[in-house]
């Protein structure tokens, strides 16, 4: 299952019934769980740690050296969990010493055509990234996010989960979870909405979402002033787990809201 013409160093660990293409480089510190594929013309480099069953296709660059002129050789990682597919061009970098020293990476992720992961992005699970979005470094995706095509998120930037981020939208800001941002005029992203039909598919319930659409237009639509706005959540997140969420997520957060 090892193509003859494929470059592995003797350091890297492959599991049980792994595939690896032809003219694939696999470098030092690098450990692939069982039953991975790995297409021709692959790039990985350590160390990174890639869990089970996971499909990469070809071209792909996984682990390389961070695009961060602070990067100094230091020691760093790239993470990779389960049953993810990593499709063509894909390029995910290792961390940097002055982030967390890691890039993660959930399980049951796709991440189509020419996506960028960049240094010390935190990405969730049960994610969809479309051709060529993109994450600037320190970004971080939670679980079950759509970041539409050529969308792209700018350093330090959060998505919470549940989010829907539209075609070709930038973000400069912060997305709590539930939200749907799509392009105004320009290409900066606006809130438009909680993702309702994406909540409907994942067994959400008609009364957390309704609850959920209040607590959006309490801090989107009522003009109220963002203290009283969060105040507003705050007095009504004791009763309703999913504003509770979104409260939280939005008072530990750096960056300002996307608004």
């Amino acid at each position: 299952m090892i193509h003859a013409t494929a470059q592995i160093d003797p350091q890297a660990k492959l599991g049980a019934n792994v595939s690896v293409g032809a003219f694939t480089v696999i470098g030092a510190d690098v450990e692939i769980g069982d039953g991975t594929t790995i297409g021709p013309h692959t790039v990985i480099e350590g160390p990174t740690h890639i869990g089970r069953d996971n499909r990469i296709w070809q071209f792909a660059s996984i682990g390389a050296d961070p695009q961060d002129k602070k990067y100094r050789g230091e020691r760093s990682e790239l993470v990779i969990g389960e049953r993810n597919t990593i499709r063509e061009f894909t390029t995910i970098n290792r961390g940097t010493g002055g982030g967390a020293g890691v890039t993660r990476i959930g399980d049951d992720n796709w991440l189509l055509a020419y996506t960028h992961i960049a240094h010390d992005c935190v990405v969730g699970s049960h994610c969809v990234f479309s051709n060529n979005a993109t994450l600037a470094g320190h970004v971080e995706i939670g679980d079950h996010v759509i970041l539409s095509g050529f969308a792209g998120v700018h350093q330090f930037c959060r998505v919470g989960e549940h989010a829907f981020i539209g075609m070709g939208v930038l973000l400069s800001g912060d997305v709590p979870p539930f939200m749907m941002i799509a392009t105004d005029a320009d290409t900066q992203g606006r809130p438009r909405g909680i993702n309702s039909e994406g909540l409907k598919r994942r067994g959400f319930s008609p009364e957390r979402i309704a609850t959920i659409k209040r607590a959006y237009k309490t801090l989107y639509v009522s003009r109220l002033p963002f203290e009283q706005a969060r105040a507003e959540l705050a007095r009504t997140a004791p009763g309703a787990p999913d504003v509770a969420r979104m409260l939280e997520f939005i008072e530990r957060g750096q960056r300002s809201l996307m608004r």
